[in-house]
């Protein structure tokens, strides 16, 4: 198992971290109080680990500090739902809609959800497959650059340059395609689908939220689920159902009314060393998400969203207030939009 390094992405920012290779694998270790040694972007790999009985024999070994960890976890590749080794495992949640036949997809789906599609094409929406190139890139950028925000917190791809913006995008093109919702020539959102055997997964879907009422989003899925369905995939898969104890969220409704539902499939843990088997027994390798009650995490987040939201408004205020005085008094004697001051 060679040692070597590999760039990985952390809250929107590349970092270059230490990183094990197992037979074109690489295995990072990542975590504070309890290491966990997994396999990098192991949820758009085309298959499982093979023997990993080999993988965690040369973990117990590994003699570099950095790369020493207290669990090994892996998971079985959808959709067996069956254990087939002797680790201790449990359930992931995992989103996942049956893509073989759109008909039943889309009759499977609540009304209102039919009725968003329909009116996405109604308001002049148009889907367009792009190659990853500048146009790509370019449209990807202002996509992002709509909204500081994004789910609730801060939109960590605002402000971006187009290299960045590249970088970001570039991994899995061989077996991607980008979905594109496009208004009178204009990119108004993107989704990233990742083709893995029998198996797709959205990687990236972003909307800009100045134009949600012509809801491409449902637009973006409802093609991915065609094209799924025309390639005889199985599953088309967006991250997971519930995070840990978080059960209750918006990103979950949107992806239970667009026919996603929780399918569960092992991930197993492996103890490495005395502290890896203590802490599997204490949970403490599920995170706060998966320790924390339900409602503390939903507290969490909305205390979070409160005071990000009034660091915005102290910002405008701070903003207001750098401006000379003159050109204050200039924008307030400027009409408001859709006055009637033109016509007098």
């Amino acid at each position: 198992m060679a040692v070597n390094s590999i760039e990985i992405s952390a809250g929107g920012r590349w970092v270059r971290v230490p990183a094990l290779d197992f037979r074109g694998r690489s295995i990072t270790v990542k975590g504070g109080l309890v290491k966990i040694a997994a396999i990098h972007d192991e949820w758009w790999l085309e298959s499982e680990i093979e023997n990993p009985e080999i993988c965690i024999k040369l973990l117990k070994e590994q003699k570099s500090r950095k790369l020493r960890a207290d669990i090994f976890t892996f998971s079985q590749k959808m959709p067996g739902s069956t254990p087939k080794y002797p680790y201790a495992s449990e359930p992931e949640s995992v989103a996942a809609a049956r893509v073989a036949n759109f008909k039943e997809w889309w009759e499977k789906l609540p009304q209102e959800s039919r009725k968003n599609v329909r009116r996405s094409q109604k308001r002049g929406v148009e889907i367009r497959t792009l190659e990853f190139d500048e146009p790509l890139i370019e449209g990807i950028a202002g996509v992002n650059n709509d909204s500081p925000m994004r789910q609730g917190k801060a939109n960590a791809h605002y402000g971006k340059s187009l290299d960045q913006v590249k970088k970001d995008h570039e991994s899995f093109v061989d077996r991607s395609e980008f979905l594109c919702a496009y208004f009178e020539n204009e990119m108004i959102g993107y989704l990233k689908v990742v083709y893995k055997g029998d198996v797709a997964a959205i990687l990236n879907l972003a909307v800009k939220a100045s134009h949600n009422d012509k809801r491409p989003a449902n637009a973006l899925i409802s093609t991915a689920v065609e094209h799924c369905a025309a390639r005889q995939m199985e599953y088309l898969t967006y991250g997971f159902f519930n995070y840990g104890n978080k059960k209750g969220s918006p990103l979950r409704e949107f992806k239970t009314r667009n026919g996603f539902e929780e399918v569960l499939t092992p991930r197993y843990y492996v103890p490495l060393t005395n502290w890896g088997s203590l802490a599997l027994k204490l949970n403490f390798h599920r995170g706060l998400l998966g320790i924390l009650p339900e409602s503390l995490i939903t507290f969490s987040g909305d205390a979070r969203l409160r005071w990000y939201n009034f660091k915005q408004f102290l910002s405008r205020c701070s903003s207001m207030l750098e401006r000379p005085n003159r050109i204050r008094q200039t924008e307030r004697s400027n009409p408001p939009a859709g006055s009637n001051s033109d016509s007098e």
